[in-house]
Parts: structure tokens; sequence; C-alpha cells
């Protein structure tokens, strides 16, 4: 793929990174990622709710006066459920926290790091070449900051492309974002029908 083309894509990545959202992604992510890996967790996480649920209606139901010994049972195993269960939302939390920090890393390597990669690897090479004088003094700009006189640079190219898709969003929102009403004003009736 050429230079131009792989500059526009990756430009075009970043951009649509951040329409959709970071926070958004990383959360479609973790759900794909827990479902896949995580799964015999959220399933024992499920199921000691239930047991808790469960125990603490019978704990509700029985008399701590009237029969002392199994409601002490029952507490303790009402306490033994919680510790549990706070034991591994504990676990599944530093889990989340985690992938969340190598899912942001992910990101920004994709977008920012590739960015300043290519921009660095490239900063010599000329992404296409302008027509000789078509700018006159000011084409020396196009070819900031290293590439060849005459030539457009990528760090330049790279803001032409996120120019023109920011154009292009603002364009598709407003057509797609629905009009508000016009609000007409209404003529009052006079009161000749009634004379």
């Amino acid at each position: 793929m050429s230079l131009i083309f792989t500059i526009f894509a990756l430009v075009f990545l970043t951009e649509l990174i951040s329409w959709i959202g970071k926070t958004v992604l990383l959360e479609s992510a973790w759900d794909l990622y827990s479902r896949l890996f995580m799964n015999v967790s959220y399933s024992r996480q499920r199921q000691l709710q239930a047991e808790l649920l469960t125990a603490k209606k019978e704990l509700l139901q029985t008399s701590a006066q009237d029969q002392f010994a199994k409601w002490a049972k029952l507490r303790r195993g009402v306490d033994k459920g919680l510790a549990d269960l706070e034991k591994l939302n504990g676990e599944l939390a530093s889990s989340k926290t985690a992938f969340s920090l190598k899912f942001n890393t992910l990101m920004w390597v994709l977008t920012t790091g590739l960015s300043f990669f290519v921009g660095w690897w490239y900063r010599k090479a000329a992404v296409f070449y302008l027509p000789p004088g078509w700018l006159g003094p000011l084409g020396w700009w196009m070819a900031f900051p290293f590439a060849p006189k005459g030539s457009v640079s990528v760090g330049v190219w790279q803001m032409a492309c996120r120019r023109v898709i920011k154009v292009g969003e603002r364009t598709v929102k407003n057509i797609l974002a629905p009009s508000e009403p016009v609000a007409v004003p209404v003529e009052m009736e006079t009161d000749s029908k009634s004379s």
C-alpha cells in the first residue's frame, strides 16, 4: 500500500476510534474478553449471589431467640458467603483494571504511537510532489519539516487528512441529525368574524 493511503487509513482509524469513544470500545472489549476467558469466575459470582440471597431469606425467616443454633449457623454461612463474594469481586475488579490498562496501551499504540512512528520513519520522504511554482514562495511549508522542496511531507499530509475527515464527520452529522421543526407564527384571528 502506498504511503498516501497508509497515512490516510491511519488517520481514519484514529478518528474512528475517537468517534466511537475509547470507553465504549473498552467496555465492548471487556465484555467479549470476560465472556471468553472469565466465564467460570462470573458464573461462580452469580452462583454465590444466588446462594447468599437464599441464605439471607432463610436467615430472616429464622428467629434468633427461638432457634438460636440454626440462626447462628445460617449467620456464619452468610458471613462466609459475603467474604467469598467480596474476594471474588475484588479479583474480577483487578482483572478489569489490568485489562483496561492493556487495552488503553494498545489503543495508544494503534493511534498516537503508530502516527508518531510513521511520521518519524518517513520524515524525509515525500508523500507526493506538487507542480512547480504551484504555491509560490509558500511551497516550502508543505514540505515542512524535512521533506524535499516542492513536495508534501508526512506531517502536513496527516494534518490535511485529519481536517478532511473532521469536515466529513460534521457533514454526516448535520445530514443525519434530525432537523428541528421551525416555529411558524400563527396569525391571531380577528374579531371580524364575530361582528
